[in-house]
């Protein structure tokens, strides 16, 4: 049962405050000014108003218009019953926006009482929450955004700082509030919240000294209040690549996750999210981005990495000759790395060679589906584009050994951590020396989570992953007719046939076609082919209509992981007065 306790405040000239109030409040003030301290006799009096004929629970036009009562306890009460009211409820939701609750809400955000603002952002985070967006656009419309902000940067208190982020997460999930939640609270979020809550400090020269990450609650909301947000386009990915401290806290975070073993939880995955949507087109979008630009870009990053004979690759135990202070002489025919000068910071970041290491080892340790996706994710961005520091991270990551535990996650049974390294060895496979050794150890992998016609697979995955493998193998046999005699040895061709002749999507037959197309253009490959049974015939593209593009497609060869933005998270709380749980 819902109670509403309120004191018997008078005014100066000696009435009551209660005279506005229906007959369950004027008893319940009553009540209290029966009742003794510290007299267990009280609740008999609170007993009695239950039983009394008078007493109902109030409807919600009086709960709303309690809101606005001169006194505070009245208000805050109103405020908690609005919240428990508004529970998993879409239709009272619906009601209070009509019956204009939202903006006297928000108004008691700035109300001085703690009481008071903590209840209201308890009734507005439920309120918020949910698929009926015309609830957000209600808060946003009398300025909710920026009451929230004002309110996270004065108040102290962990649990009001813990319903601001987690109304503002719920917020940040509409597409049309993203970049008012950029505007008006980034920086607030991330001095206030993800910096301190990340252990990283910005005048701390001394590495050893910093401390490890804080996963609270309110690091929780707000990092995927900042997910959401980084999946917005192009100005809000570098409105966050720009946010002072931002980038090195979500990095410093991640590494304490990876130090303590603590690699699973959400805030992790928020954060590695974060960094996956920063890194996407970060070779167009940074400013200057033009200057690191590679003249006859594809060209030069398909010959760079030309093995010699004498160089171990990164699928066995040995250190390759030619290492010279961490990097590879260009005598090897490898990549010679950059060297630091100065202290990198901000978005430089992202792009950075040592984020290999990071994401590598949360591949190597996290369970969690997401932050797979998330990690691999990130790798295929960073190692896309036409520019010199892509060509860092392919070779960064064959030097960290990286290329063995990607190929290793190709097994995973979780459809979209297969697509992103399915999309991740893609890119990494435009360096040679690479695209070798996933020829020689990824082909097999990767030709398994192929359909054979229609028959899928035991992990019967998506279309879109299909599509995402048979483009990585086109990529893996394009330029090297060697990979492509290893594909017709591990019985690829059967299936790639029977995708070409009988596949029910469009997209997985024009990708099948061009795999085979590309192998029946090696010559010396034609007869090895033909003593298999197959011939000409086999390898011509089947006629279909011509499909449509989905709205996430990409074009070009980058192929690079679309902003991830997990739209099913948000924040709700269960309330009953005058307890709250927290759900």
């Amino acid at each position: 049962m819902v109670h509403f306790l309120v004191e018997n405040m008078q005014t100066k000239d000696g009435t009551s405050h209660t005279g506005n109030l229906n007959p369950f409040f004027q008893a319940m003030c009553r009540a209290q000014t029966l009742q003794l301290p510290h007299k267990r006799s009280s609740m008999v009096s609170l007993d009695s108003i239950r039983r009394d004929p008078r007493w109902r629970d109030p409807n919600l036009h009086e709960v709303i218009s309690m809101l606005s009562h001169p006194m505070d306890p009245v208000k805050s009460n109103a405020a908690a019953y609005l919240q428990h009211l508004c529970y998993e409820n879409d239709r009272i939701k619906q009601e209070v926006r009509h019956l204009n609750g939202v903006p006297i809400l928000v108004g008691l955000l700035d109300h001085p009482k703690a009481e008071v603002h903590r209840k209201a952002c308890g009734a507005l985070r439920n309120i918020s929450f949910g698929k009926d967006h015309n609830n957000k656009m209600a808060i946003k419309n009398c300025d909710g955004i920026q009451a929230l902000v004002r309110l996270l940067r004065k108040t102290s208190s962990m649990e009001v700082k813990e319903l601001v982020t987690g109304t503002l997460w719920n917020l940040s999930s509409h597409e049309p509030l993203k970049m008012m939640v950029i505007n008006h609270g980034l920086q607030t979020l991330t001095d206030e919240i993800i910096i301190p809550h990340s252990g990283w400090k910005r005048d701390l020269v001394d590495p050893s000294k910093l401390q490890s990450a804080e996963w609270t609650t309110v690091f929780k909301n707000t990092s995927g209040c900042l997910r959401n947000v980084s999946s917005d386009g192009a100005e809000a990915r570098q409105r966050l690549r720009e946010c002072e401290g931002l980038v090195a806290a979500l990095l410093h975070a991640l590494q304490s996750a990876v130090v303590n073993k603590d690699t699973d939880n959400k805030s992790v995955e928020n954060c590695v999210c974060i960094l996956r949507n920063l890194s996407y087109h970060v070779h167009k979008e940074i400013p200057g981005a033009e200057r690191f630009q590679e003249p006859h870009g594809n060209h030069l990053m398909r010959s760079i990495g030309h093995p010699k004979k004498n160089e171990t690759d990164c699928f066995s135990g040995k250190r390759p000759k030619g290492w010279k202070n961490g990097f590879m002489d260009r005598k090897y025919s490898t990549l010679d790395l950059p060297k630091c000068t100065e202290l990198m910071k901000g978005l430089e970041l992202l792009y950075q060679p040592e984020v290999v290491r990071l994401y590598l080892s949360l591949l190597t340790c996290s369970h969690n589906h997401n932050t797979l996706e998330a990690a691999a994710g990130a790798l295929q961005n960073l190692a896309a584009g036409h520019w010199a520091w892509s060509s860092y991270i392919r070779a960064t990551v064959r030097k960290e050994k990286g290329l063995p535990i990607l190929v290793e996650l190709l097994r995973s049974d979780v459809d979209k951590a297969v697509r992103a390294v399915a999309i991740a060895l893609r890119n990494l496979a435009m360096d040679r020396r690479n695209k070798d050794l996933i020829g020689n150890y990824a082909l097999r992998d990767l030709v398994g989570n192929l359909p054979c016609g229609q028959q899928h697979p035991a992990k019967n995955l998506e279309g879109d992953t299909v599509v995402s493998i048979l483009n990585t193998i086109h990529e893996i046999i394009t330029d090297n007719p060697e990979n492509a005699r290893l594909l017709i040895q591990g019985h690829a061709v059967q299936k790639l046939v029977a995708i070409n002749k009988s596949s029910q999507s469009a997209r997985e037959t024009k990708a099948a076609s061009h795999v085979l197309q590309t192998i029946w253009a090696y010559k010396d490959l034609r007869n090895t082919l033909n003593k298999a049974g197959w011939n000409k015939s086999h390898f011509k593209p089947t006629t279909t209509g011509v499909p449509k593009k989905p709205k996430s497609a990409k074009q070009g060869s980058d192929d690079i992981t679309l902003p991830l933005m997990d739209k099913t998270q948000g924040q709700k709380i269960a309330a009953c007065i005058p307890s709250v749980n927290f759900y």
